[in-house]
């Protein structure tokens, strides 16, 4: 058996297919969104399922850079 690892946000700062998009993190799992709307749906959604998780929020910009 595989040993999970643990995600970061670091993590996906360095992963450049999040860029220019709004990134929530939750429960071991890692949710996209375009827009500020989709992203509160995706929330939404969260609390209903996993209600004791605090999820990581975070927008990444097209034009940031790792260094």
């Amino acid at each position: 058996m595989k040993a999970k690892t643990k995600i970061s946000m670091m993590d996906i700062f360095k992963e450049p297919r999040y860029r220019g998009k709004h990134v929530i993190l939750a429960a071991g799992k890692i949710y996209t969104a375009k827009t500020g709307d989709g992203a509160a749906e995706i929330l939404r959604k969260l609390e209903k399922t996993h209600p004791n998780v605090i999820p990581e929020i975070a927008y990444l910009p097209k034009g940031y850079l790792t260094v």
